[in-house]
């Protein structure tokens, strides 16, 4: 996905201010790094990650390897003084946190997060209607990620089903989810979790029964400092779910509602429209976002089917064109620190049951 954004974006941005050119990949083994050259078009591929960041023909480095390895490829590329566009979360670790963040203070590069749900032109346009107070006070919202990938009990473990490799929802679902609803709404003041693992025992990559430590499912009941209260869940066990990114927000004068299965439309609903006669014309509304982004966006059109690649792409062009411009890169990597805070507080708030302030 990310060598396809780095390959497509010339065709999609008109004019575009910048050129990448695919240099090196590092992948687990010789083989699947030559493969990987191949089917991306760089120009050489490695199993050692840290042979790119040693090259000097080599300025960005990006980070969409195993949650684990994430930190210490940052603090690398951090001391190597690369410019970094790294898949969520930033850290798992706590003690991670602490050397990434010492490393960010005198970090000159430009840092992204991979967050590419911001990016579609629903949420862009739920993010304006917000700040513009279509909503009002917010009241209370949901929003869900949810997937059905871990409903198979035979099904072998990946890595992200593995705690040692930063594995669970939490982390890679509701990392996204997270970062979404707080981007919308504004930080969140307190936070109560619960998870679920739900069989004790899967199979590993060899067919060996072992335990599970990674969660399947968490809830979390969060509050904003208005008092607004709402809900959050990442899942795997979600049965029927293909790739389900959603969320719904009520306040004094409107509401909001996204579903990512169905990306070309922000659902609305204004208050202030008059109810009578016969309802008059109060009621949910479908906003035709679908490709509407700003210039230099143009290809494939404002009126084309949008999908998931696209809102990755956006995500990728706004690093991209941070380099150039010299504005502040959002969301950044600082902001990847704070949703790892958020998320081992909502961790902590599930081991001891009880309410976390933020």
């Amino acid at each position: 996905m990310h060598a396809y954004g780095y390959r497509s974006i010339p065709l999609f941005y008109e004019p575009l201010p910048f050129q990448t050119q695919l240099v090196g990949v590092a992948e687990v083994d010789e083989a699947r790094a030559a493969a990987a050259a191949e089917q991306g078009g760089f120009e050489f591929g490695t199993a050692d990650w840290r042979e790119l960041i040693g090259r000097e023909d080599i300025q960005i480095i990006n980070i969409c390897s195993p949650n684990s390895l994430h930190a210490d490829q940052v603090l690398e590329a951090i001391a190597a003084g690369k410019h970094i566009y790294c898949e969520k979360p930033l850290v798992v670790d706590p003690a991670d946190a602490a050397r990434v963040a010492t490393a960010l203070e005198d970090y000159q590069g430009v840092g992204q997060m991979t967050l590419e749900y911001r990016f579609y032109p629903p949420t862009l346009r739920a993010k304006q209607l917000i700040e513009e107070g279509f909503l009002g006070d917010i009241i209370s919202f949901r929003a869900a990620y949810l997937h059905s990938g871990s409903v198979d009990a035979k099904k072998p473990m990946g890595w992200k089903q593995l705690k040692s490799e930063g594995g669970g929802v939490l982390q890679d679902l509701g990392s996204h989810v997270v970062d979404l609803m707080e981007h919308l709404m504004g930080p969140f003041a307190e936070i109560l979790t619960e998870t679920r693992i739900l069989y004790p025992q899967r199979p590993n990559a060899a067919g060996e029964l072992v335990p599970v430590e990674a969660d399947d499912q968490t809830l979390m009941m969060v509050k904003l400092p208005n008092g607004a209260t709402g809900t959050l869940e990442a899942s795997k066990i979600a049965t029927g779910a293909e790739d389900e990114m959603r969320f719904e927000i009520h306040g004094t004068q409107g509401g909001l509602r996204f579903n990512a299965m169905d990306p070309n439309y922000l659902e609305a609903y204004d208050l202030r429209e008059p109810e009578t006669p016969l309802g008059g014309q109060r009621g949910w509304r479908k906003i035709a976002t679908v490709q509407r982004y700003d210039k230099p966006a143009g290809f494939p059109g404002p009126k084309f089917a949008i999908g998931w690649i696209r809102g990755h792409m956006h995500c990728l062009y706004n690093f991209l064109d941070t380099m150039v411009t010299g504005r502040e890169p959002s969301p950044s990597l600082h902001r990847g620190l704070e949703i790892h805070r958020l998320l081992a507080m909502a961790q902590e708030s599930a081991q001891k049951r009880e309410w976390r302030k933020l």
